[in-house]
């Protein structure tokens, strides 16, 4: 299924989405400075070995933790529009993002932060890769195919992630020649909504006032 221009990709297409087609693999070699080569070179001989492409001008790219980029593309595909291109390199999860994103979302996470003193929940150092960075990606053709999640009814309704594995992957593959990609506001609006589920599931709240480490304390649960 061909990402549209208003939305990105869903698991629940019932297609592969971590196969890179061969207009997918077009648009990241468009990425290089000498295209034709990137992609004729890389394409047939070099199609098992990651690839080192330019952001800036076809993509920028947001590097974030790979739990907690898991956790982002809970939000996107669960409550938002979805997502681009989306791929784990070394622990980290990476997400295609349009142009300019690297330069406008480092400012808009830090006014959210600013506008939350004291909020439970802070989103992680987000690594944003732009005009003049370089970014290494999965390699154009992955030897096993990855489990895709099984949908569940409407495109809100539960699904399962794909399952993590170590190494240089795509969870969401290139398959157009152009790609839908989320901009700097849709990336702080999921980054946000994981770090608020994160904390809503790790902090408790509790009517008691901490113990005194001093006193002695009563085991009262099984009193009748």
């Amino acid at each position: 299924m061909s990402a549209g221009t208003d939305a990105g990709r869903y698991p629940q297409d019932r297609v592969d989405v971590t196969r890179v087609t061969a207009e997918g693999a077009a648009w990241l070699a468009s990425a290089g400075t000498y295209p034709r080569r990137t992609s004729a070179a890389r394409r047939e001989e070099r199609r098992a070995a990651p690839l080192v492409l330019p952001c800036g001008t076809v993509f920028d790219v947001v590097s974030a933790p790979a739990l907690f980029g898991r956790r982002m593309l809970d939000r996107l595909w669960t409550e938002g529009p979805g997502s681009g291109p989306v791929a784990v390199h070394r622990g980290r999860m990476l997400l295609f993002a349009s142009p300019g994103t690297a330069h406008r979302l480092p400012a808009l996470l830090e006014w959210e932060e600013w506008g939350s003193p004291g909020r439970t929940g802070a989103v992680p150092p987000l690594l944003c890769h732009g005009t003049g960075d370089t970014v290494t990606v999965p390699p154009l053709h992955t030897p096993e195919p990855l489990h895709t999640p099984e949908p569940r009814g409407g495109r809100g309704d539960a699904y399962a992630l794909p399952v993590a594995r170590p190494g240089s992957r795509w969870v969401v593959a290139p398959d157009t020649p152009r790609p839908w990609l989320p901009g700097p506001e849709v990336l702080l609006w999921a980054a946000v909504r994981a770090a608020r589920a994160r904390a809503s599931a790790t902090v408790r709240i509790s009517i008691f006032p901490p113990a005194d480490q001093g006193a002695k304390v009563y085991d009262v649960s099984r009193r009748r």
